[in-house]
């Protein structure tokens, strides 16, 4: 068996992206023993045996980072994991977590995951991202989208189960999701699905005035007459582009049911842009760089990570954790 370093273990540990590889040592320890080369069926990884001197930090104990992981890659059957070492470090309280983690289809590769807890046992460093630590590293971020997440919704009254997606009306990438997002209201009745604007101000120029419009749709209409608005204006995306764009809002707010000369009323005004603003800034707080973005009950997903099928699982399994 051979091992490598995450070069991606921000994605890899949260977003539940395949694994990604890049050429590294792993942490001292006796010599793992050669596997086959070409083995006959897939088998159970081999780790190396524990090095109990790699145990050497009170915090976290092996079960916070036990705990940690099922919730974070619990979903996958096919990933196992070995944790290596839980040891101090040169700066107060700060503490090194080492683990070894293969997929069972490759038993002769191994990744080493390496990230460093604070002292107080809330947060991990991995690379340059500091995230949520702890056996509920998701609550924090699923408690503010329950209090905040106020955009147009569909499917389920109340909120034990939330999907909420952060979008840009210019985003090609988002356009594509809609139809993502439309299996996941079928596939998960129980569920809230919640649509909330994050406009790419800094690269889509139309996008801010796209969803001011579909705020006042929603606003003088109802969530209904938003999700009627946002697939019109998303069909029509290239037209936001240029000249036309006044005149695309215009049609996307008549296919909703409502008055144009209304809802440009509406987006004109201060008030109108409220509810978009109020969303860039939820955006902001939950540290979202990249659109669509989706929460799972607090997990951040880029929406279009992973395959559908993938995504269901992901969603099935947060759900069965937060029933």
């Amino acid at each position: 068996m051979y091992y490598r370093s995450f070069s991606c273990a921000l994605v890899a540990l949260v977003f539940a992206v395949p694994l990604c590889w890049a050429q590294s040592e792993p942490p001292s320890a006796p010599a793992p023993q050669q596997m086959p080369s070409t083995p006959a069926a897939p088998a159970e990884p081999q780790f190396p045996p524990v090095n109990v001197a790699n145990f050497d930090a009170a915090s976290p104990t092996k079960a916070d980072v036990e705990s940690f992981l099922k919730t974070s890659w619990g979903y996958d059957p096919n990933r196992v994991w070995e944790l290596y070492g839980i040891q101090k470090t040169t700066a107060p309280g700060v503490s090194k977590v080492t683990i070894l983690v293969a997929e069972k289809q490759s038993a002769q590769q191994a990744a080493t995951l390496a990230f460093f807890v604070t002292p107080d046992g809330k947060h991990l460093i991995t690379q340059d991202s500091v995230l949520d630590f702890g056996a509920h590293p998701f609550e924090n971020n699923y408690r503010l989208l329950q209090q905040r997440a106020d955009g147009p919704s569909r499917g389920a009254a109340g909120k034990q189960f939330e999907l909420v997606e952060f979008a840009d009306f210019q985003c090609p990438h988002c356009k594509d999701a809609q139809a993502i997002a439309e299996k996941l209201v079928q596939d998960f009745p129980q569920a809230r699905f919640v649509f909330e604007n994050f406009p790419l101000v800094n690269i889509h120029p139309e996008a801010y005035k796209a969803a001011v419009w579909g705020a006042c749709v929603a606003q003088q209409g109802n969530s209904e007459a938003f999700f009627k608005y946002a697939s019109t204006v998303f069909a029509a995306q290239n037209d936001l582009a240029g000249q036309g764009a006044d005149q695309a809002l215009r049609n996307a707010a008549n296919a909703a049911g409502a008055d144009p000369d209304k809802i440009a009323a509406c987006a004109n005004s201060p008030a109108g842009k409220i509810a978009v603003d109020a969303s860039m800034h939820l955006g902001q707080e939950l540290k979202i760089n990249e659109t669509p973005t989706l929460f799972i009950d607090g997990r951040s997903l880029p929406m279009l990570a992973v395959s559908y099928d993938q995504l269901k699982t992901i969603v099935e399994y947060q759900f069965s954790l937060d029933k």
